[in-house]
C-alpha cells in the first residue's frame, strides 16, 4: 500500500508541472521570433517527456492494483511410460537364390522349345529338346542287345545251377550282360541330356535362344533364364558395433519406395565374418512375395529393431535445449492448481536413443510429469505460468 501511495504522489506532481499555461504554438510561429520558437519547442519536448513518465507510472499503478496477474501461457505434455522400439535404418536390394541361366549339356540343334516368357513351370518340367543326332536309335539297339545278353545269362545261370557247362561260360555270360546294362544306362543318361528341364519351380523370365538354333555347352549358349519369386530375400551390411543387438529373429520393417508398399519380417541369418574394408557384417532378411510384385534387384529401405525398452520415457526433441556447459534441459510445470497455474522448473536431463521426432529420456523426467511443450523457449526457471492446454499422450 505504501508503494501505491508513493506512485500516486509522483503522478500528481508531474501532472502539476505540466499544467502551466503556455502560449499558443500558432501565435509563437506567427511572431516570427526564432529565439521564442526554439524556446517553445524545448518546452513542449520537456512536457512530452513528462507525459511519458506519467504513463509509465500509471502502468505501474495499474499493475500493482490489478488482481488478475498476467502469466506466460504454455501448453504441456503429460509424460507416460511406454514401450520404446528403436530401429536401425539401412538400405539394401532384393535378391533371390533361384535366379539362374540354363545352359545345354550337349551340342546340337535346338529342336523344340515348349515354354514362353512369363510362363510358370514346375521343377523337372521339360522346357526344350535338342536334336539327338540318332542317339535314340542307338539306345534302342543297345537295349535289344542288352535284352539278348540278359536272356543268354539267365539260361547259362540255370545250366550252371544244374552243374551243366563250364564256369567260364557262366562268367562270360554274366560279364557280357552287366556290360550291356551299363552301356545302356550310360547312353540313356547321355540321351536325357538332350532334354532341358526346369531345375526348380519358377517363372521363365527370358527365352534367349530360338527354336532351330545350334547350341553347345559353355559361355554364350544360355537358353533360358528362370526365376523363383517366392524365395526372395534382402541382404544388408550392418556396422560391427551392432553385432550384439542385431541378431537372428529380430523384427525388420521393409519399405519398397517404387511399390509404395511395406512388409514386416524377421532376420533369417546373420554373417559370421566382419568385412575389414567397411567393418560390417551381412544380414539376410526373407521377403514374402505371395503376389509376385517384388522383383530381384528392387531397392528397399530396411529398419531393423536393435533396441527395445519397456516403460521408457519419451518426449519431443524440439522442446530440449542446451546450456553453456553442454547440459541438456527441459521445463516441467510443477504443482499446478485448480486455475491451471503452475511453476516452471528447469530440469537437467540425460537422453538416450532417438526415433523420429522423439527422444528417450534416461534421467531428469519421471512418469506423470507435465513437460512444457508450447512456450518452453520463453519461460524462465521458477517463473509462474498458466497452462492453456494440456496435450494428450502422444500428441505432437
Amino acid at each position: 500500500m505504501k508503494k501505491i501511495v508513493t506512485i500516486l504522489t509522483m503522478v500528481i506532481f508531474l501532472m502539476a508541472c505540466g499544467s502551466k499555461s503556455a502560449q499558443s504554438v500558432h501565435d509563437v510561429i506567427a511572431s516570427g521570433n526564432l529565439k521564442e520558437i526554439r524556446a517553445t519547442k524545448t518546452a513542449i519536448s520537456e512536457k512530452h517527456k513528462l507525459l511519458e513518465q506519467q504513463i509509465k507510472l500509471l502502468d505501474s499503478a495499474i499493475g500493482a492494483l490489478d488482481s488478475d496477474e498476467k502469466f506466460p501461457l504454455v501448453s504441456t505434455l503429460e509424460v507416460k511410460s511406454q514401450t520404446f522400439n528403436h530401429f536401425l535404418d539401412l538400405q539394401g536390394g532384393v535378391k533371390t537364390k533361384q535366379n539362374v541361366l540354363i545352359y545345354p549339356e550337349m551340342a546340337g540343334t535346338l529342336l523344340k522349345v515348349y515354354v514362353k516368357e512369363g510362363q510358370k513351370v514346375a521343377q523337372g518340367q521339360l522346357l526344350a529338346t535338342i536334336d539327338d543326332g540318332g542317339m535314340a536309335s542307338q539306345v534302342a539297339q543297345m537295349k535289344t542287345q542288352a535284352a539278348l545278353a540278359k536272356t543268354t545269362f539267365e539260361r547259362q545261370q540255370r545250366l550252371w545251377d544244374q552243374k551243366i557247362g563250364s564256369e567260364i561260360q557262366y562268367l562270360q555270360a554274366k560279364s557280357s550282360y552287366e556290360a550291356q546294362e551299363s552301356t545302356v544306362k550310360q547312353m540313356e543318361s547321355q540321351l536325357e541330356k538332350m532334354n532341358i528341364r526346369a531345375p526348380f519351380s519358377g517363372i521363365i523370365d527370358d527365352v534367349i535362344k530360338d527354336q532351330g538354333t545350334v547350341v553347345s555347352p559353355g559361355p554364350g549358349s544360355e537358353i533360358f533364364r528362370i526365376v523363383n519369386l517366392s524365395n526372395m530375400y534382402i541382404e544388408v551390411e550392418v556396422p560391427e558395433n551392432y553385432l550384439g543387438s542385431v541378431t537372428k529373429g529380430k523384427e525388420v520393417r521393409v519399405y519398397f519406395p517404387v511399390l509404395s508398399d511395406s512388409i514386416t519380417t524377421q532376420i533369417r541369418e546373420t554373417g559370421n565374418f566382419i568385412n575389414p574394408n567397411n567393418r560390417s557384417f551381412k544380414v539376410e532378411i526373407p521377403v514374402p512375395n505371395s503376389n509376385g510384385k517384388i522383383k530381384p534387384n528392387l531397392t528397399a529401405k530396411v529398419q531393423i529393431n536393435d533396441y527395445t525398452k519397456e516403460n521408457a520415457i519419451m518426449i519431443p526433441q524440439s522442446i530440449i535445449s542446451e546450456n553453456a556447459e553442454g547440459e541438456q534441459y527441459a521445463f516441467v510445470a510443477k504443482d499446478p492448481n485448480s486455475k491451471n497455474e503452475a511453476i516452471a522448473q528447469k530440469v537437467i536431463i540425460t537422453t538416450g536413443k532417438t526415433q523420429g521426432p522423439d527422444v528417450e529420456i534416461l534421467s531428469g523426467i519421471q512418469d506423470g510429469d507435465q513437460v512444457i511443450k508450447e512456450g518452453a523457449r520463453s519461460v524462465k526457471d521458477g517463473q509462474k505460468i498458466k497452462i492453456l492446454n494440456q496435450l494428450a499422450v502422444g500428441t505432437r
